[in-house]
Formats: C-alpha cells, sequence, structure tokens
C-alpha cells in the first residue's frame, strides 16, 4: 500500500517525494459521479506511490477550475484564479520538507493554471512538477476511459443503466460552442464521448499503465520548460 501523507502523525513524515492528487467536483453525465476525476487522480497517485518509502500521497485537492461545467447542478468551481493560489501556497508550504513535489492532475480543466502554479515554485527555487492523468486516445468528458476506470475503481458508482453517448465529435470541433457556452451549450447530457461498452477490464487497464508511467516519471525526474515530468 502506498503511504498517505494524511494519515501520519508528524514525528513520522519523512523528507520525500509528495504527490498531490488534483480533481475536481464537476459533471460527469448522467451516469458518473461528481467526482470522478479525483477519485482517477488519488488511484493514479496511491499505485504509483505503492510500495515506495521514498514517496508520499498528500490528500487530495476535491475542487478545481470547473467553469465550463457550470450548466449542470452539482458543479462546484473555485476558478483559476483561486487555484493557482492555493498550488503556490501549497507548495511554498510544503517546501518546509519534502523533497519534491508533484500535482498530479486528473481534470483538464485545471490547465493551464497547473503548470502557470508549478513555474512559479520552480521559480522560486523550489523542485515542483505537474503531471497529467491522461490517456492517448481517450475521449475528453465521461465517455469510456473515464467510465472504464470507474468500473475498475468502484463498479457500484457507475450507473450503466443511464450511460449514453453524448458529443462525439472531436474536441477541436467543438471548443469554439463550448467556449462560449460550455458543456451544456455542445452536449446536454454533459458526456462528450460514448460511455456505452466500456468495461471494469479496459480500465484496470488504463489505471496500472497511469501509475506505471507516473512511477517512472518521478524516477527519471525530468521536468520540461513547463514542469511536467517527461
Amino acid at each position: 500500500m502506498a503511504a498517505t501523507l494524511g494519515g501520519l502523525a508528524w514525528p513520522d513524515v519523512p523528507a520525500a517525494t509528495v504527490l498531490v492528487p488534483l480533481g475536481a467536483c464537476e459533471q460527469h453525465g448522467p451516469h458518473l459521479p461528481l467526482d470522478t476525476d479525483l477519485r482517477i487522480a488519488a488511484a493514479v497517485a496511491r499505485r504509483a506511490a505503492a510500495g515506495d518509502d521514498a514517496l508520499l500521497v498528500a490528500p487530495p485537492l476535491a475542487y478545481g477550475a470547473s467553469g465550463e461545467h457550470e450548466g449542470f447542478p452539482g458543479t462546484l468551481s473555485i476558478g483559476h484564479d483561486a487555484l493557482r493560489a492555493v498550488l503556490v501556497e501549497l507548495g511554498r508550504s510544503a517546501f518546509r520538507w519534502v523533497h519534491r513535489l508533484v500535482f498530479v492532475n486528473g481534470h483538464g480543466g485545471n490547465l493551464p493554471t497547473v503548470p502557470d502554479a508549478v513555474a512559479q515554485l520552480r521559480a522560486e527555487g523550489r523542485d515542483a512538477a505537474w503531471w497529467p492523468c491522461a490517456v492517448a486516445g481517450g475521449d475528453a468528458h465521461a465517455g469510456r476511459t473515464e467510465t472504464a476506470v470507474l468500473l475498475a475503481l468502484d463498479p457500484a458508482a457507475v450507473r450503466v443503466d443511464a450511460a449514453e453517448p453524448g458529443a462525439t465529435a472531436p474536441l477541436a470541433q467543438l471548443l469554439p460552442a463550448l467556449r462560449d457556452g460550455g458543456v451544456a451549450a455542445v452536449s446536454p447530457n454533459g458526456v462528450l464521448g460514448d460511455p456505452t461498452g466500456a468495461t471494469a477490464a479496459e480500465g484496470e487497464r488504463v489505471l496500472r499503465e497511469l501509475a506505471a508511467a507516473l512511477r517512472d516519471r518521478v524516477t527519471r525526474w525530468a521536468p520540461d520548460g513547463t514542469g511536467r515530468l517527461a
């Protein structure tokens, strides 16, 4: 199991590399829970840190910049300015004792604020980085990819009977209308993709690959110009 920062007493806290999962509280279609991004980021961080005493998983940040989803009930967004301030102050506080700090981002809408906050910390001489829970070829939001991962993590949390396609056009094609009116303007059910047919086996494979990639990047520690672990 991964060592979790929240479960330790202060004398037991090592000078470690700390993984901070970043999520959001936002609609994920009619079939997935509002904290889907948080669950995924936390699971990837825990799996990456499992069995490694040099890695600690911090309590996740449950809120992010989710303004594009505010057309749906349940979404709670703190916006980009507040998110940046929180990440910078978390980093400044953590670097009193951490070796390195990685923000493990599970919500694409938190960009570009996450790398911007990391850039600030790095400019101040703090060895911070970030890494996205991004799946090559995955759909954009509440589609097959996220549904598969949630089926692997907690199948009872997925309303399989309510899973239905949303807007399936390429994200680049949807972006102009999405920027103007949010997700609701392009997808009445809040889904960008097609969750039907997703399986827990597929989700487990995605989780394994993401966790292995994160652990590899942390081990190599080669932040690029944006602070992303490359």
